[in-house]
């Protein structure tokens, strides 16, 4: 259900503008909260709120917690209140703000927001409250965009990287590497302008170890997102393997519940069965996929096919073997499908008797574990193959990520300047071409943090945040 009251107030389209928005989950719960923040968020909740003291919210001084009730225009009583003050700048949007905690049905919540945009303040936009954080600089451009990541996360391992960003640590991270470039800059510049007050030149081993180490940080940073987005989106992930090699068995057990059908029969699961399960830290998006083998059932044959469009186009494959059985053909060709694809093999069925050509399968895959998807043994080594292939289990959290695209496309021309000023001094190009090239990537440094940020990249940043935040 919509929490936005059906009116049409105007846009906030100015800084100036008070704004309002519910900035709860659109879901019933023990308290809901509305959120007013501008420079008539005091008055404006004035009007709507009364408390039994006395005491006027124009008056309470920041982190001052008032009760009292709300009510609309005609004084009628909607619910009983509490009212926060947070007095500019020490605020989350560095303006005056007052959060209304009600009882947190979506009736009460929908009249309440009603009646506080009927007393002036203007319906919020999307992720507007922390764009306001972010223009009065109460966080950089990045530490903004790690507020819906903190929301999102799916995961332990999400939550602590979405909180390293949040506060600052990919910031500082791109800060250092933007200091080491800004130091050569300014050396290059004044030695170039300056040439009367005998500026030394800069030394060009000395300069190229510094782009070196400029490269190398940005390098690292840029490989680290594949395995940071497995960790905040998750991974497509598909089960794919032979008919009645345990696929089912599997699926449950990472389910944790009955999602596809076992039998002892060949060619049982028809169709795709999905499921989105947590392995670990990470997230996968599982598909457990009909047998793969050459079938004259029509039928089974076109539940074939989408499992081979689907090991196609995964993200991970967990290739699953019978361990009592030996390699048939229909292994073989799986194997050959699977060469360049991220995957783990799963030897299943390690409580019977081992007769699989183990070493053919180890010189195939990167990981291999093995596990009896009936009982639940091998589960811990499947989770920590599957972050070894992802690269998640090399992530430090604390050292700050590339976290969205826009990041990383800007970090990729931040590390292509960097790569053009080392080609011009290497091939003997003028300081000046190097310093030009240096130059570049020290702007897209900045555009990554948002200091030197467009309006339309801002505008693209908030719009995929949630209303109310």
């Amino acid at each position: 259900m919509d929490l936005v009251p059906v009116i049409h107030p105007k846009k906030a389209n100015s800084a100036s503008a008070t704004i309002a928005a519910i900035s709860t989950a659109q879901a019933p719960g023990g308290i809901g909260i509305v959120r007013i923040s501008g420079g008539e968020a005091r008055q404006i909740a004035e009007r709507v709120f009364t408390s039994p003291s006395g005491k006027k919210i124009q008056e309470a001084s920041g982190y001052t917690v008032l009760y009292g009730h709300i009510h609309d225009e005609h004084q009628e009583v909607m619910d009983e209140a509490i009212a926060l003050v947070f007095a500019a700048p020490a605020s989350f949007t560095g303006e005056d703000v007052v959060e209304l905690s009600c009882h947190g049905g979506l009736t009460i919540l929908k009249n309440v927001l009603r009646a506080v945009l009927a007393a002036g303040a203007v319906a919020a936009a999307p992720g507007e409250f922390t764009r306001r954080a972010f223009l009065n600089g109460k966080m950089g451009l990045t530490e903004a965009e790690s507020v819906m990541e903190l929301i999102s996360a799916q995961g332990n391992q999400a939550a602590r990287v979405a909180l390293a960003g949040h506060e600052g640590a990919l910031s500082k991270r791109i800060q250092a590497i933007r200091q080491l470039l800004v130091d050569a800059a300014a050396h290059l510049s004044a030695w170039a302008d300056y040439p009367e007050e005998d500026i030394p030149q800069l030394d060009p081993t000395v300069l190229k170890g510094t782009l070196f180490a400029a490269r190398k940080e940005m390098d690292t940073l840029v490989s680290q997102f594949d395995a940071g987005r497995a960790i905040r989106e998750g991974v497509d992930t598909v089960i794919a393997g032979r008919p009645n090699v345990g696929k089912s068995t599997l699926m449950n057990l990472l389910s944790g519940c009955e999602r596809s059908i076992v039998t002892q029969f060949a060619g049982t699961t028809r169709d795709i069965v999905e499921e989105t399960v947590l392995l670990g830290d990470v997230a996968l998006r599982l598909a457990d996929t009909a047998g793969i083998r050459n079938t004259t059932d029509p039928v089974e044959r076109i539940g074939v096919d989408k499992a081979k469009g689907r090991v196609k186009t995964s993200q991970l494959v967990l290739a699953v073997f019978d361990s009592s059985r030996p390699l048939e053909q229909e292994d073989f060709d799986l194997i050959e499908t699977l060469q360049g694809v991220p995957c783990v093999a799963v030897v299943n069925k390690s409580d019977l008797d081992c007769v699989i050509d183990l070493t053919y399968i180890k010189d195939h895959f990167e990981q291999m574990v093995f596990l009896s998807a009936q009982s639940g043994s091998g589960l811990e080594e499947l989770q920590q193959a599957v972050a070894q292939v992802l690269h998640t289990a090399a992530i430090n959290p604390a050292e700050g990520i590339l976290f969205t695209e826009r990041q990383r496309d800007v970090a990729q021309s931040a590390r292509k300047g960097i790569e053009e000023a080392v080609f011009a001094l290497e091939n003997g190009m003028t300081l000046d071409a190097v310093t030009v090239s240096i130059e570049g990537a020290i702007s897209s440094l900045l555009e990554l943090t948002g200091e030197r940020a467009t309006e339309a990249v801002v505008d693209s940043v908030f719009s995929h945040f949630c209303v109310g935040k």
